[in-house]
């Protein structure tokens, strides 16, 4: 028993080869047109597919595959959409987004999202911090074995804090000046885990990739390698896909 049609993408109208491709649940991959539109799609074989790396990965591959069969204008949609008939898909996406659908397809034409993620070790920069800051490095040794009020405490915790927050956005500056003017948008999303301080996807022209490789490297090596930065040139443009 199937659970309706679970769709993967969009493309704008085109011819298409015979798709000889799997998506969730070992589904053959199809396409369906509808208008100026090209729904990649597959028989749902659940009625809610939980979000796990299988499932998100095989979602990605879908659009990766088109992608990598030079199709450089995709509109992916989220995963876990699921939708009964085509009629649904009619009223409830292209009949109330018809407009939006055509500007995203317009903003994509060409272009491409590459995604950029920093991690630091908070260990490391802190020592790095007391040797380069002297107030603060005397202020830490004056207080070392003596007894401390809370106050104290709190003072020199807080102020450390905070040149470690300054650190950081100074580290984050470096690449948004490097990067940013590259890019013809770009998002910044929350950081993942503790120890990453940057997570910024960036929409750029298809074939200016490798000039945008080159900065990322040049701004890695801006920081001789204390950093360990995430450079993912090849992913569906979800930052930028986004409808209201």
């Amino acid at each position: 028993m199937g659970y309706g049609l679970y769709l993967y993408g969009i493309l704008p109208a085109t011819h298409l080869n015979p798709l000889h491709l799997q998506g969730l649940d070992k589904q053959p991959v199809q396409a369906h047109k509808i208008g100026p539109f090209i729904f990649l799609y597959s028989d749902a074989q659940q009625e809610r597919y939980l979000a796990s790396r299988r499932n998100l990965v095989g979602h990605e591959k879908v659009l990766e595959h088109f992608m990598q069969e030079g199709f450089r204008t995709i509109l992916p949609l989220q995963f876990g959409l699921i939708v009964q008939d085509w009629e649904a898909v009619r009223e409830q996406l292209i009949e109330p987004h018809d407009e939006q659908l055509h500007q995203l397809f317009e903003k994509l034409a060409g272009n491409r999202e590459v995604g950029v993620k920093v991690f630091w070790d908070e260990t490391v920069e802190l020592e790095r911090l007391m040797a380069e800051n002297d107030e603060l490095r005397e202020r830490r040794d004056r207080l070392e074995g003596k007894p401390l009020s809370m106050d104290a405490v709190i003072a020199i915790g807080q102020d450390i804090e905070a040149a470690m927050e300054d650190r950081k956005n100074s580290i984050i500056q470096v690449f948004q000046d490097t990067l940013n003017p590259l890019a013809l948008d770009w998002v910044e999303n929350d950081a993942m885990t503790n120890l990453m301080i940057f997570n910024a996807a960036y929409l750029i022209p298809w074939d200016a990739e490798a000039k945008f490789g080159e900065k990322v490297e040049e701004a890695d090596r801006h920081f001789e390698g204390r950093l360990r930065i995430r450079y993912n040139n090849f992913t569906a443009p979800f930052n930028f896909a986004q409808l209201d």
